[in-house]
């Protein structure tokens, strides 16, 4: 095989894979740059434009992203829509093996994205947000009880007693949504509950407490149900006092900045003879090590003798939100908003959890990979031996076939970075008070350096009756 034309080659594969090196992210720069900006009108239009995206692989994103878009522009029906069909193909989602056996071939890419367990769960809270802002309450319960079944079902996949496995926000939620109904009981049961779960779980693994609002709710709600022992005994707990409700009130979720998006990053293993049909990949760096069976000695031989391997896995970068904290202001009175879900942290749990199998898979992918190569290299015979014509040419073309296919393998060797990049780094609730009729309710947010914003919002409330609303700042530190 001529020399010059395997050069050649090898500049066309690397040229071919620059653009594979890209992440999910620059690759739909368009739309996040308008999305960012806050030009949603923009951004849907770019979705619009890009309807094939639906009928690709990751078209559980472009679903997910049709329903926060339509979800901010106050098409409430229609991004619900958009978030069913993301989450009955998150459910309905069968593995394609022929795709997958090719994913070791190439790159998780090549296999249909099916969504991370967070990202499943939070198109139910965006479903829901948007049934109460419909004021169909029933509907947005529905959607609470779906999410709690998910998160079960998920949780089961991992054995770690460290695991996030339940969700106090949702539980929070589900009790903002029965007290607004008038299922009282209900109420209290679910915000214990939460109040449990922050208590618990959320205060080990994301370092969160409880808070103040939840904790006035339960108090409330274990008094409108005569559970006067609960009370006390909560009373005392949290150092609190039972206040009565608003006749009308306002429940406001402030999404705070935009969650993390995906980057990858790599790793060097070498690949020591483990004995017993087995190779072990090592990296000391990380204390890392993984058992792979071979066929034979020739496949040991082979893999051992090719030291160092190279595998990208995926990381999570996170985009520090801009503003820090925020309150909402009405008749000169102000009600701070308070932290309920840390969507980052929960974003960087959930790829914590699964990280083992990351590894795995990918070690797997690039020991594929290089039997491929060595297949194709064949045996290789003494260098001493006389070689006829026939068999040198033959040893240099399996040669310079093995070396592309090597070189095919190191271009496209690379990580998963599709990810939901249009939700919330946090989020962040609060009540407030609302005359009956007509209220103006200032939202101010504030930077870390001090610096405020302020948006104002009109509501017009009838008597008894509990309004929703939602605003994400879409600012981050770049």
């Amino acid at each position: 095989m001529n020399v010059k034309w395997i050069k050649a080659a090898s500049i066309i594969f690397l040229a071919c894979s620059t653009f594979s090196c890209a992440t999910y992210y620059q690759i739909n720069s368009e739309f996040n740059q308008s999305f960012e900006q806050g030009n949603l009108e923009a951004a849907e239009r770019v979705l619009n434009s890009n309807k094939q995206a639906a009928k690709k692989k990751a078209q559980f994103l472009y679903f997910a992203n049709q329903g926060v878009v339509n979800s901010m522009l106050g098409n409430l029906e229609e991004s619900n829509e958009w978030l069913e069909k993301a989450y009955l193909f998150g459910e309905d989602y069968q593995k394609n093996y022929a795709s997958i056996a090719a994913s070791f071939l190439v790159n998780p890419n090549t296999i249909v994205y099916p969504g991370e367990d967070h990202e499943h769960l939070l198109l139910l809270y965006y479903k829901a947000l948007n049934f109460l802002k419909m004021k169909d309450y029933e509907s947005a319960l529905v959607e609470c009880r779906r999410l709690v079944n998910r998160q079960n079902e998920l949780s089961d996949k991992y054995k770690s007693d460290n695991k996030y496995k339940e969700d106090a926000f949702v539980h929070n939620l589900m009790g903002i949504i029965y007290e607004a109904s008038g299922e009282i009981n209900n109420a209290f049961i679910a915000y214990r509950n939460a109040y449990n779960i922050y208590e618990g779980d959320y205060k080990r693994l994301f370092g969160l407490d409880a808070p103040n609002q939840l904790k006035q709710d339960l108090l409330r709600a274990a008094h409108l149900n005569g559970f006067y022992t609960e009370l006390d005994f909560y009373e005392r707990k949290f150092n609190m006092k039972y206040s009565p409700a608003a006749s009308q009130e306002l429940v406001f979720f402030w999404h705070n900045g935009l969650g993390p998006v995906k980057s990858e990053w790599s790793i060097n293993f070498t690949a020591v003879d483990g004995g017993d049909g087995f190779v072990t990949f090592v990296n000391d760096e990380h204390n890392f090590s993984f058992p792979y069976a071979i066929s034979g000695p020739d496949q040991k031989s082979q893999l051992t003798d090719l030291r160092l391997f190279r595998v990208a896995f995926p990381k999570y970068e996170e985009r520090k939100p801009y503003f820090q904290r925020a309150v909402l202001e009405t008749n000169q009175t102000r009600y701070p908003l308070e932290l309920a879900e840390d969507v980052n942290a929960i974003a960087f749990k959930t790829l914590e959890e699964r990280m083992m199998q990351e590894l795995a898979k990918g070690l797997l992918r690039a020991a594929t990979k290089k039997a491929v190569e060595m297949a194709i290299r064949g045996p290789q015979g003494d260098s001493g031996e006389k070689k006829t014509e026939e068999e040198r040419r033959e040893e240099a073309i399996r040669e310079g076939l093995s070396l592309m296919v090597g070189i095919f393998n190191a271009s496209t060797e690379k990580a998963d970075t599709r990810n939901w990049q249009t939700i919330p780094h946090d989020i962040y609730y609060s009540r407030v008070p609302l005359n009956t009729g007509e209220n103006t309710v200032t939202l101010k947010t504030i930077s870390s350096s001090g610096a405020t914003s302020t948006q104002d919002f009109s509501f017009t409330a009838a008597k008894g009756e509990t309004l929703f609303h939602s605003f994400q700042s879409l600012e981050y530190k770049r």
